[in-house]
């Protein structure tokens, strides 16, 4: 008889893999709901394209901050009590997000996104490797895969959450419209668009808190808390000198880039081939939401077709394909001016399902006991979430055009070498583990 895979040694751990797995699915929903935000910010504000995207830079900067302190954290203490500080950080930053809309200022905002994704760097760096000593070490994949099935789920609910009480909620008056506003008009206006901006983040907090009580009250297993006497220092140097891990830093930094650049611009994108269309600028919007969240639907399919096909194909190799798909699709998005672009970048988020992941479990290969720092060193990688879009955002400010595609065709040249870098990696990494040690019969 099969064992479960949420029990070892007679001890059932449902209860435990339930609380710790509702992190997955709440980080998945801050995650998704922030990139529709950043068009919402540009709007309220009156502010380019650049100047919202800071909204990215603050988000994913709060990942590279906070990994390696929240590695030496749990390597001290315990994941429970990591996972305890993240939903605290994760809270705190949610409600930040009331005084910040009383200033009526941009930059408050910023620093709330700040301190919730520090909140998410000790999350992620912690849940992982505590839902994989949750039971057997023989079902340890299955149950991580079961827990990350419903981040994306997560995602979703952040997708339709920032459709519904955030894009059609706030005043119909276009970018236009604003501009034309006396200040007190605008203030008035800015007021109402920031209450309605800051709901669904306050009840993000509200969960946070009920979640980090309920994992305070219960016993949690001490599985995995095993401390390791060993210097960031002595782990940083021998991480360093394993060229799988290293490059697999590099290729989730370009990774999670492609995939911030894919999921906030497709707003703007799509927002321009429907309002060329006749579309109104609200309704254009709310339209490429519905693309974006049928996106991450794909996305969530695609995981576990993709999961499947891991079976027969190794990682190294399957990753290198879903990155060429990528690349391809990326190319369709630059090159088609109709909807035609935008069904290319809806299609990128299925290449994407496995990616990161797959990348993570490639990386972690040979890193012996060094896997909590390595694993903090992939979190860290998240900056390029940060970078990449704020590149992709001063192209879409340039207004530059050339054989007939705007700036916005043009700035998902990003994405593209973003893919480019993963195939290699992808390739490589399948040489190195099939080629040069062909006795190796592992697929991860």
């Amino acid at each position: 008889m099969k064992p479960s895979i949420l029990t070892k040694d007679g001890v059932n751990f449902l209860m435990p893999f339930i609380l710790i797995t509702s992190c997955f699915a709440l980080w998945g929903f801050a995650n998704d709901m922030t990139g529709p935000i950043v068009k919402a910010f540009s709007k309220i504000f009156r502010m380019s394209v650049t100047e919202g995207a800071l909204v990215q830079v603050a988000f994913y900067l709060g990942y590279f901050a906070m990994a390696f302190p929240a590695a030496m954290f749990i390597q001290r203490y315990s994941f429970k009590s990591g996972v305890m500080v993240g939903l605290s950080l994760f809270a705190i930053g949610s409600f930040m997000f009331f005084p910040a809309k009383m200033t009526g200022m941009y930059y408050p905002f910023l620093l709330a996104y700040f301190i919730l994704t520090c909140g998410l760097s000790f999350l992620e760096t912690s849940c992982n490797p505590y839902i994989y000593c949750m039971g057997s070490e023989d079902t340890a994949t299955q149950r991580l895969n079961l827990a990350q099935a419903f981040n994306p789920i997560g995602a979703l609910m952040g997708m339709y959450i920032a459709m519904e009480f955030v894009q059609a909620k706030m005043s119909p008056m276009t970018t236009e419209q604003r501009m034309s506003l006396s200040e007190l008009q605008f203030n008035n206006l800015k007021d109402n668009d920031l209450s309605v901006l800051i709901g669904p983040y306050l009840g993000l907090g509200a969960a946070c808190l009920l979640l980090l009580v309920l994992i305070r009250t219960h016993k949690m297993p001490k599985a995995g808390d095993t401390k390791v006497n060993k210097s960031i220092g002595s782990a940083f140097r021998e991480l360093i000198k394993i060229e799988n891990y290293r490059e697999g830093v590099i290729a989730q930094f370009f990774y999670v880039g492609a995939q911030a650049t894919c999921w906030t611009f497709i707003i703007q994108y799509g927002t321009r081939i429907f309002m060329e269309e006749g579309m109104d600028e609200k309704s254009a919007e709310i339209l490429s939401q519905k693309y974006n969240i049928f996106a991450m639907l794909l996305f969530t399919v695609s995981r576990f077709i993709c999961t499947w096909f891991l079976r027969y194909i190794s990682a190294g190799r399957l990753l290198s394909i879903l990155a060429i798909c990528a690349i391809a699709l990326s190319a369709g998005a630059i090159l088609f001016t109709d909807r035609n672009g935008i069904y290319s970048l809806v299609g990128v988020s299925a290449c994407m399902s496995l990616m990161f992941p797959t990348i993570y479990g490639i990386a972690l290969r040979s890193v012996g006991d060094n896997v909590k720092f390595a694993g903090a060193g992939l979190i860290m990688a998240i900056l390029g979430g940060s970078v990449f879009p704020l590149i992709q955002a001063l192209i879409i400010d340039s207004g530059i055009e050339l054989f007939g595609r705007t700036s916005i065709n043009l700035s998902f040249l990003i994405p593209l070498i973003c893919f480019v870098v993963i195939a290699v990696y992808g390739h490589r990494s399948y040489i190195r583990h099939y080629i040069l040690t062909p006795d190796s019969k592992r697929h991860v």
